[in-house]
């Protein structure tokens, strides 16, 4: 049957997303049919709009609406300093800290090659060229579009591919000039020593200060 095929296309997209089990995926499919028709065209019309709209900024390679992204463009960030991170959603925790005011290269996942997941794919070249971008006849050196990047903060993940990830970038940036930082680990803030496992108080006792 055609509604047959229909159901369980929608389950099928449902399903695909990240966390959604098959279960889940039919829960929802099934309460949209249900109760909620007007709010699944809705969502139906705003994930279309989203992915015609929705695109990679030119410098920071972020989703933006724009071909540079409002952070890229906003004149009171500091310049001199590139936080990279693996993902938006990343992006997002560091601006909500409102400790940061530099910007970000977004490289949209880490290295993980078991996955087929290498440098090309994280566009390592382009975090290469954006900290230390070639000189051309049209751009003058230190010009406002591309300045220099004095520092870069390493803030991938701390996870086996996280770290992996920040140990290449960093070796890539040890010969272009640059000072390279990695996020401290430590014991979270109003948390009790005792419940803290073992090799967070062993980072932080390693990158005390």
């Amino acid at each position: 049957m055609a509604e047959g095929k229909s159901l369980q296309a929608l389950q099928q997209a449902l399903g695909r997303l990240p966390g959604v089990g098959s279960k889940s995926a039919a829960r929802m499919a099934f309460h949209m049919l249900q109760h909620d028709r007007a709010g699944g065209l809705q969502r139906a019309q705003a994930l279309q709009q989203a992915v015609e709209r929705i695109c990679h900024c030119q410098l920071c390679n972020t989703l933006s609406e724009q071909a540079i992204c409002a952070t890229c463009q906003d004149g009171q960030r500091d310049r001199s300093k590139l936080c990279v991170v693996e993902t938006p959603a990343d992006q997002a925790a560091m601006e909500r800290t409102q400790a940061y005011r530099g910007l970000y290269f977004v490289l949209m996942g880490k290295l993980s090659p078991l996955d087929g997941i290498g440098p090309q794919e994280i566009g390592l070249q382009r975090l290469f060229e954006r900290v230390a971008p070639r000189q051309g006849p049209e751009q003058e050196p230190g010009s406002a579009e591309r300045p220099v990047v004095q520092e870069v903060i390493l803030a991938t993940n701390f996870t086996a591919e996280g770290e992996a990830t920040a140990h290449v970038i960093a070796q890539g940036l040890k010969s272009r000039g640059v000072q390279v930082t990695r996020l401290a680990r430590g014991v979270p803030v109003g948390s009790e020593l005792e419940y803290v496992d073992l090799g967070t108080i062993a980072h932080a006792l390693l990158d005390r200060r």
